[in-house]
């Protein structure tokens, strides 16, 4: 058989498919056999030809992988031996590649106690005078250690004495590769102290390309083993990235090992002094001035504005968007800002650029300290920048501009009065032709002007006759895209008032989504974007009669074009219509569910990089016919043993994510169930399908509510016992911080929904309020504890602290989800976490968090069963942490204690009375003085809070005049049902205390929820009845625009 075996196999190396094919088949017939395995183990030695022997080794790992419970004892005796001879006398890499690979397989059955042999033939090449023999023998001990690791640790210690010895033997960098993965394989199951010693000849002693792989391996499996030696791997790769002779892609890997360290391990890199070092290094790499003829990628003028290039200069940049993003800003700007103001005063238009390239990165992860202590400053360096003689630094100014207009809200709208018209000065300037600079100058604009609000009102009619002009005249499909994309922005700040233009902009967007050419193709996708923002903002009565063609069009998009971009973006669009018109999708959910879960479970775009002799995928199911001839699962196999990594492209990773954002709205406003659990390891994907899982759950919930049959209720907790422990788990161990953030506010939004039925399960509570402890105590993967109690005190990157808000946002959503009582002992447990963040001493953005969250669980105990009585018990702790926070010198922790007062005399009633003279004198005090229009609003509700909770306890004579005179509320207006909701009470025991003008104000403000207007219609009403003529008086003494809005009221049905 072994001959008819290896005519077989030969004919499978032949380059004609029909050979294979026949070859193919009659390979499976054979394995039928039950011969094969000696016969494959005939081939696999005897035979002349190296492709037929590594094809055989192939053959016999998939056997064995599949089927090994299945060999006889005597054949499975048989080809341990055989294949320890064969990879003795093997001389080529390729077939001991494949012979390492099947005894790496077979070790997980056979335990090394139990193959002898493995040991023996290990241990005397691995130490063979013959450099190649120990090659070899290093070859085979890293792959049968990282298949099974945990049987060799008896061995460990003889191990680690042998590669304290091999790693310096640096002229053999094959050895010290396979030394590192065996290392690798082991370090989880051994202590940190051994490994150090064996790992820092690798240190000092390999050459720089191994090093850089080496810590990327280190890194990724088990960071802790290189924080002992973290100083010398830092200014190891600082020399590299320093050092122009060498090629930007190693230089490139060093300054990324240097991020990477920063993100995991911060505190040591700060703890290490680090800091001066790395940024000593780094900001000339980013000011350097390219060689000549040369320019940054950047500023070519094909670039279309992205920052990814694969350059030392980005990689330098990125360096310290990740000291931003992971350092206290106290100590980084310290350092930072003399070296980045020293640039942007140079001479040299690279190191201006430089500058300028430092302060739009530093904007995502330091937005409170810039907003806070240097806006206005840093914003007039940015917009000098715009008039610079060179072109480099404008176009890196508008970068700048771009990156504090995303990063650094709702601060820098403020300042639209002096930045529009100069971003519009300079647009009007450029030259369209300079298509690279003209990116720059709409990426600015449109950061810009999402974030308006009402404040674009003055410059709408300027900016859509400038994007409507492009859209018709210009000829650039660019600068077309541009356009479209700009409308977007546009609509998101405007809403409802950019209808005048809605018409002549979805005619263009029509032409553009339905030419199917391939040159249109990105400005039909920017279209499509485009149009799923206008059906969010523009309004239902707009939208509506155009949301069933919409759908139409996305569905017959998806089927005619074959491209990531356009799916992604047809998948946002289905999921805008779902909330203006869902029963516009009802008819096509099953379509558009395939083709969103297609997506997810689609390999396009996905590279398997696969071991060298994994070429014989053809016959990876060479017995599925076959009763029982499946993966053995239940010894874990996993059908990606051979894949060494994947790489994904970015549009498919942005399909999935778009994917899985629109599974989960489309379930909550359609109510289509789902029940997918969705796994993939793009953190990006992950943190969008945790907020699909989520809203699985709420729209599973609205089914119940709206049918509330037991099989509803039931298919509800299968749902929450299956989403619950998925997001707990992550909170626990996921190593993103922002994935675990989405994890919080998913787990947020579904208790917020479900109340008590997400918390029927007895221990889940407790479960929950760990996960939010831990947080807060810094013990999670993500918040790089090390094992170690963190420092309250201890200052901290400002997405730390915005991590621990999610968690913090969790305690009032549990307050109001059970029974006052089930939820105190865990309430506790967390209030004193939240305690320690209100001292003087913690950062503003701490101190407002902390204040915000005990007065937001106050105000949810109002509503709960026991709640009077639970919030009775916390009046002495709480009283003088709200009493510390009114006088301070922030208006928000001002305002935020002011609500938490007036909470707390809502939830406590009787029990804080006593303290009423002492909370009004503080209130007095604060409102002669207080200027921030905010504060007065929450002081006015809280007030009003006080007066229907313990009516008898404020001096009404006193009190309602001072009330009345700040009314209407101008910032605040969710308060304004509290405050009309009390007038109305005083008016029922005392008609004659309220005054008309006061309330007139609500009256048809856009601000106003309904149910506060008609709190207030319904005072109107009473009052005009009992006391006709001097209501009559008071409404004649209006203004006229309020008098006809309270007439209007009153002819109301």
């Amino acid at each position: 058989m072994s001959e008819e075996l290896e005519n077989i196999l030969s004919q499978l190396t032949e380059p004609d498919n029909a050979v294979i094919q026949k070859a193919t088949a009659q390979l499976k017939q054979a394995f039928k056999d039950p011969n094969i395995i000696p016969a494959l183990c005939a081939v696999m030695t005897g035979s002349q030809n190296p492709q037929v022997r590594q094809s055989a080794a192939v053959m016999l790992r998939m056997r064995v992988k599949k089927q090994w419970k299945k060999i006889s004892p005597d054949h499975k005796e048989s080809l341990k031996a055989v294949v320890l001879q064969a990879f003795k006398q093997e001389t080529e890499h390729v077939v001991r590649h494949s012979l390492s690979q099947l005894s790496a397989v077979m070790v997980r059955h056979e335990t090394p106690d139990r193959w002898p042999a493995l040991l023996a033939l290990l241990n005397e090449s691995t130490k063979s005078n013959n450099p190649q023999d120990r090659q070899v023998g290093l070859l085979l001990l890293s792959k049968v250690v990282e298949s099974n690791p945990e049987p060799f640790k008896p061995h460990y210690k003889q191990l680690l004495q042998l590669f304290d010895t091999l790693l310096q033997d640096v002229t053999n960098p094959t050895a010290l590769y396979y030394c590192i993965l065996t290392i690798t394989a082991i370090t989880p199951h051994t202590g940190t102290e051994e490994m150090v010693s064996s790992v820092q000849p690798v240190l000092m002693l390999t050459c720089s390309s191994l090093i850089m792989f080496v810590f990327d391996e280190l890194m990724e499996s088990e960071v802790s083993i290189v924080v002992p030696h973290i100083a010398e791997i830092v200014r190891f790769c600082l020399e590299v990235g320093a050092d122009v002779a060498l090629s930007d892609s190693l230089r490139v890997k060093a300054l990324s090992c240097i991020a990477l360290l920063i993100r995991l391990k911060s505190k040591a890199v700060m703890k290490q002094k680090l800091l001066v070092p790395i940024l000593q290094v780094v900001f000339p790499i980013l000011s350097a001035t390219p060689p000549p003829g040369e320019e940054d990628p950047e500023d070519e003028e094909n670039s279309d504005g992205s920052t990814d290039s694969e350059n030392p200069k980005h990689f330098a940049a990125q360096v310290i968007d990740t000291m931003a993003l992971h350092m206290p800003p106290e100590k980084l700007f310290s350092q930072l800002m003399p070296l980045a103001q020293a640039c942007l005063v140079s001479e040299n238009p690279y190191e201006r650029k430089g500058g300028l390239m430092c302060l739009a990165v530093l904007a995502e992860g330091c937005a409170d300290h810039i907003c806070t202590k240097m806006l206005p400053t840093i914003l007039q360096t940015v917009c000098r920048s715009l008039s610079d003689s060179n072109q480099v630094v404008r176009s890196a100014g508008l970068f700048a501009l771009g990156q504090f207009s995303e990063h650094l809200q709702p601060g820098i709208s403020k300042y639209h009065a002096e930045l529009m018209p100069l971003l519009l000065g300079y647009m009007s300037t450029v030259n369209e032709a300079k298509i690279g600079h003209v990116t720059k100058v709409f990426y600015a604009l449109e950061n810009f002007i999402e974030n308006l609000g009402d404040d674009i009102q003055s410059y709408l009619p300027t900016l859509m006759e400038t994007m409507l002009s492009a859209l018709n005249n210009a000829e650039n499909l660019k600068l077309k895209e541009l356009a479209v994309s700009a409308i977007g922005a546009i609509a998101n700040a405007a809403k409802e008032t950019l209808v005048p233009y809605f018409l002549p902009v979805i005619e263009s967007l029509k032409g553009f989504l339905t030419d199917t050419q391939e040159e249109m193709r990105a400005l039909q996708t920017q279209a499509l974007e485009t149009l799923s923002v206008l059906a969010r903002t523009i309004g239902k009565e707009v939208f509506g009669p155009l949301a069933a063609e919409c759908v139409a069009l996305g569905l017959k998009l998806t089927d005619a074009v074959d491209d990531p971009d356009l799916r992604r973006c047809t998948y946002s669009l289905f999921s805008a219509v779902s909330t203006v018109s869902p029963q516009s999708l009802e008819p096509h959910l099953s379509a558009i569910s395939t083709l969103l879960l297609l997506s997810l479970k689609s390999t396009e775009g996905v590279t398997a990089h696969l071991e060298e002799d994994k070429q014989f995928v053809l016959l990876d199911d060479e017995d599925d016919d076959e009763e029982g001839d499946t993966v053995l699962e239940e010894d874990g196999e996993n059908e990606l043993d051979d894949v060494a990594g994947f790489s994904v492209e970015n549009a498919y990773i942005d399909e999935k994510e778009d994917a899985c954002d629109a599974l989960g709205e489309i379930a909550l406003h359609t109510g289509y169930r789902y029940i997918y659990i969705y796994t993939f390891p793009h953190e990006d994907v992950r943190r969008a399908a945790f907020g699909a899982m989520g809203q699985f759950c709420q729209a599973q919930h609205k089914v119940w509510q709206e049918n509330p049959t037991e099989a509803n209720r039931q298919a509800l907790h299968s749902l929450l016992g299956l989403v619950l422990p998925c997001f707990l788990e992550a909170v626990k161990k996921d190593r993103e911080r922002h994935v675990v953030m989405a994890v919080l506010e998913a787990m947020n939004g579904l208790i917020k929904a479900c109340k008590g039925e997400a918390l029927q399960t007895p221990e889940r509570l407790t479960q929950i309020s760990h996960a939010i402890r831990d947080v807060l105590k810094k013990k999670t993967v993500c918040q790089d504890s090390g094992g170690d109690e963190a420092d309250d005190d201890e200052q901290q990157a400002e997405y730390d602290a915005m991590l621990q808000e999610f968690a913090g946002e969790g305690i009032p959503i549990l307050a109001s989800a059970v029974p006052a009582e089930t939820f105190y002992t865990h309430l506790n447990d967390l209030l004193p976490l939240i305690i320690n963040k209100t001292k003087s001493s913690c950062t503003v953005a701490d101190r407002s968090f902390s204040i915000g969250t005990i007065a937001e669980t106050l105000h949810a105990l109002v509503n709960v069963a026991g709640g009077r009585a639970v919030a009775g018990r916390l009046v002495k702790r709480l009283l003088p942490v709200l009493v510390a926070g009114v006088r301070d010198s922030d208006a928000e922790v001002r305002n935020n204690s002011v609500y938490g007062l007036g909470a707390l005399a809502e939830a406590a009633g009787p029990a804080v009375a006593a303290d009423y003279p002492m909370m009004l004198s503080l209130f007095s005090n604060l409102l002669s003085k207080e200027s921030d229009r905010r504060v007065i609003d929450n002081l006015c509700a809280a007030l009003c809070r006080m007066i229907v909770s313990h009516t008898e306890g404020v001096p009404l004579e006193q009190v309602l005049p001072a009330l009345l005179e700040r009314l209407p509320l101008q910032e605040d207006m969710e308060e304004n049902k509290t405050v009309y909701s009390c007038l109305t009470f005083l008016y029922s025991h005392n008609p004659a205390l309220v005054v008309l003008s006061a309330a007139s104000h609500v009256l048809g403000s856009k601000d106003v929820d309904a149910e506060t207007q008609n709190i207030v219609i319904l005072l109107f009403k009473d009052v005009a009845q009992r006391y006709s003529q001097e209501f009559e008086a008071a409404v004649m003494s209006l203004p006229v625009e309020q008098r006809t809005k309270v007439s209007a009221a009153l002819s109301q049905s």
